[in-house]
This record gives structure tokens, C-alpha cells and sequence, in this order.
């Protein structure tokens, strides 16, 4: 597994090895050992979860705030996402600036979200899954989102708003200067 940290100091992108012959594939898509020395941190992940979307649909950003803050083990089992993380920690000299980093089940690209940080994604195929691992567990008092258009954030999406499918509770998340704290 090859890890390539982004300019959002603790945010990874991981490559897995993918063994290719006549049957098909097969990668280790994760080991608790290799990812804890890849990060250069104890990351205890407590639960998994999946969702699937149509093409359009933007997912976020969101984030779980003070002790239930959340970091994610993020990968697309099928299909094409657009996977974006946002700096939030308040004294991070990275705060407000994001990552984006494409995900689809042909690359098998993962992407870590460390807490602290806002996540969303964009489906770009005509259907996806996408699968995450959560270090901690939800809790819907502590929710917190940025809204997807957030000037100052500034995400390129690559899609016009007409063309998104976004739920309401998504559409009147604040910005980021209005947004709950993480921490």
C-alpha cells in the first residue's frame, strides 16, 4: 500500500497493490498495521458504512463535532466520486482549504479524512457505492456541515449547480465562518 500525504497535513491518499492475472484482481484493502504506520497514527476504526447515489448527487460536507468527531477510511466500490475534505481545525495553517481526489472502484484509490476535517463527494458515473470506516460513532447532536458552495472554501466540483441532486438539509447547511466548531 503506497500512502501520499496532501497539503492538508494528516489527509492521505492510499494506493493499494492490486495482484492482476486471469481471474481478476485481489488487494488487501485494509490492514490495521500497515495503515497505523502509513498515517503515523493509532486510528481504532468502530464502524462501517455504505451508501449508493446516482450521478449528481452531492453528499456533504459534513463532519461530527468535539468528542464525537470523526475521522474516515473513504473508497468507492463501484463507480466515480469526486472526494472532498476540508480543513476545519480552527488553528491549522491550512484551515479553510480543501482536497479533492477522485474515487472509483477501477482505482481502488482510498482516502483518509483524519478528524477536524469536513467531508463531501460528488458522484460522477451514472451510479455509485461508496464505503467508509468511521473511528468513532455517530452521534446527531454533534452534526456539523459546511454549505457544498461555500465562497471562501471555493470547491471545484466540476459540475454545474443545476445539475446536482443535493437534500434539503444540505442546502441550508451555513458557511464555514457560521459553522459549528469541530472542537
Amino acid at each position: 500500500m503506497k500512502f501520499i500525504e496532501t497539503k492538508l497535513k494528516g489527509c492521505f491518499i492510499l494506493e493499494p497493490k492490486i495482484i492482476k492475472d486471469e481471474r481478476g484482481y485481489f488487494m488487501e484493502s485494509f490492514n490495521e498495521k500497515t495503515f497505523q504506520e502509513g498515517v503515523g497514527q493509532h486510528v481504532n476504526f468502530v464502524q462501517d458504512n455504505q451508501s449508493f447515489s446516482s450521478k449528481g448527487v452531492l453528499r456533504g460536507l459534513h463532519y461530527q463535532t468535539g468528542e464525537h468527531a470523526q475521522a474516515k477510511l473513504v473508497r468507492v466500490l463501484q463507480g466515480e466520486v469526486l472526494d472532498v475534505a476540508v480543513d476545519i481545525r480552527p488553528d491549522s495553517p491550512t484551515y479553510g482549504q480543501y482536497e479533492s481526489v477522485l474515487l472509483s472502484g477501477e482505482n481502488q484509490r482510498q482516502f483518509f479524512v483524519p478528524r477536524g476535517f469536513a467531508h463531501g463527494f460528488l458522484v460522477l458515473s451514472e451510479t455509485a457505492t461508496f464505503f467508509y470506516k468511521c473511528d468513532n460513532f455517530y452521534n446527531k447532536e454533534s452534526e456539523g456541515g459546511v454549505i457544498f458552495n461555500d465562497p471562501t472554501i471555493n470547491v471545484n466540483w466540476n459540475f454545474s449547480e443545476e445539475e446536482l441532486i443535493i437534500s434539503e438539509k444540505d442546502k441550508v447547511l451555513p458557511k464555514l465562518e457560521n459553522a459549528k466548531k469541530v472542537w
